[in-house]
């Protein structure tokens, strides 16, 4: 176990900078940018991006899981750790609602070339993006203060 809980945490770390960091480029950088654009295209644009983004989520998600919970497991049992994981559900819970249900919709209403209709479906997915990136944002707090905070 000596090995393998730093390439774990290292994994973990990996999973969680990447999805976090997406979100945040998601919603700091390319929602302004792609405000330039036409509805359709902008709407495009963003079924394409998560199209090609969320999959990568997917294992991010599988890695999260898994390596959170036998990292946990290796330690005792502390509110921070506990939290993060609790975070780390929920976010994952999100997540397959936003993909499933909202994004879903979303490559739906492009496809037929239903502006409202996507662009209805992107007002849906923003309050669940800033959810997940606020949670993402509050359990690598926990998890950086996690030696402080026991």
């Amino acid at each position: 176990m000596e090995l393998i809980s730093p390439v774990l945490l290292a994994l973990h770390l990996l999973a969680a900078v990447a999805w976090v960091g997406g979100i945040f480029f998601a919603t700091m950088a390319l929602r302004p940018a792609s405000m330039l654009l036409d509805a359709p295209l902008r709407l495009r644009l963003w079924a394409a991006t998560f199209g090609r983004f969320f999959p990568w989520v997917w294992g991010f998600i599988a890695v999260l899981l898994v390596s959170g919970h036998v990292l946990m497991g290796s330690a005792p049992a502390h509110n921070s750790l506990l939290a993060m994981a609790a975070i780390g559900w929920v976010m994952s819970l999100l997540f397959a609602y936003l993909y499933f249900v909202l994004f879903a919709s979303l490559k739906r209403a492009v496809v037929a070339s239903d502006t409202p209709a996507a662009a209805q479906a992107m007002t849906r997915i923003r309050p669940v993006m800033a959810t997940n990136l606020a949670l993402g944002l509050i359990a690598s707090v926990l998890g950086t203060l996690h030696p402080i905070l026991g």
